[in-house]
């Protein structure tokens, strides 16, 4: 930032004025959100004028703003919602951590040109996303994971509405995060899969890591979104591949399974075994 701050010097006070704010928007946009909003707004009064503007909030994503700063619920929905308001409603992309349901709310009513929606760990419930779905007719991606109080209602209800999703990520805690939380643990549930292969024809690629469906709802989602070309199932421990599951599966661009992890860990010790040698052939 302290090379941005040269811009500051009165021979160049000229330059930024007279470029166009849509331009500006452009540099500017390379400055995460955080700092946009505060630092450079301080620059100069064409940089806080464009920083004001709807040019540099097409996409706000203030993910990692949220996580480092441990901002609450309440701190989270107040900046989207300004920043929303900064976009006159033109933002295409909104990324944020802990939202909670009036901001998810304010955001979706606004969110007519909104495309990609990522809010993982949010407290959004079921009752506002199936009041606000229908505003987010535009959306192509969606990032609904950890997101505990969505069940198969909300997600029924965005499939419905969100007619072009081609890609979901539902991954979830695995269980015993979720049992160190006192959530309870669910048992086989195939409703969140039916939900989607129900309702989400296009998805092309999708994310269920942690999921409580079993081989039902994976063979509903692999018979009904016939686009699909990447799935991820990683700890979907319920799923047993049985019949001709596993072949379906490997014939997609990319499938990790409900057991990549142990695989990965084989091959990795197999891996170090031979790229570190013992010392004994050394010394030989």
């Amino acid at each position: 930032m302290a090379k941005l701050m040269k811009c500051n010097s009165k021979e160049k006070w000229g330059k930024w004025d007279d470029l166009n704010h849509e331009i500006l928007a452009l540099i500017l946009v390379r400055i995460p959100a955080e700092q946009r909003v505060s630092t450079a707004s301080l620059v100069c009064k064409s940089w806080m004028s464009c920083v004001l503007g709807p040019f540099c909030w097409v996409d706000i994503d203030i993910q990692q703003w949220c996580r480092h700063r441990n901002l609450p619920v309440h701190d989270v929905n107040s900046a989207v919602r300004k920043l929303v308001q900064r976009s006159n409603g033109t933002f295409r992309r909104l990324s944020a951590f802990r939202l909670g349901d009036a901001g998810f709310a304010f955001a979706a009513n606004c969110g007519k040109y909104l495309k990609v929606l990522e809010i993982p760990m949010s407290g959004v419930n079921d009752k506002i996303v199936e009041k606000s779905a229908e505003s987010l007719a535009n959306l192509t991606v969606l990032d609904i994971s950890y997101c505990l109080k969505i069940t198969h209602l909300g997600i029924e209800a965005l499939g419905k509405s969100c007619k072009s999703l081609i890609e979901l990520k539902r991954n979830m805690p695995p269980p015993e995060l979720v049992s160190s939380a006192k959530v309870k643990a669910s048992k086989l549930d195939d409703r969140e899969a039916i939900a989607i292969a129900d309702t989400m024809p296009l998805l092309q690629q999708l994310q269920l890591g942690f999921g409580d469906f079993g081989d039902n709802g994976l063979d509903a989602i692999l018979a009904k979104c016939k686009a699909l070309t990447r799935l991820d199932i990683q700890g979907c421990w319920n799923v047993k591949l049985d019949g001709d599951l596993e072949d379906r599966c490997l014939q997609l661009l990319s499938f990790k399974s409900p057991w990549i992890y142990e695989i990965s860990r084989e091959s990795d010790d197999q891996d170090d075994d031979e790229e570190y040698p013992s010392s004994d052939s050394d010394s030989e």
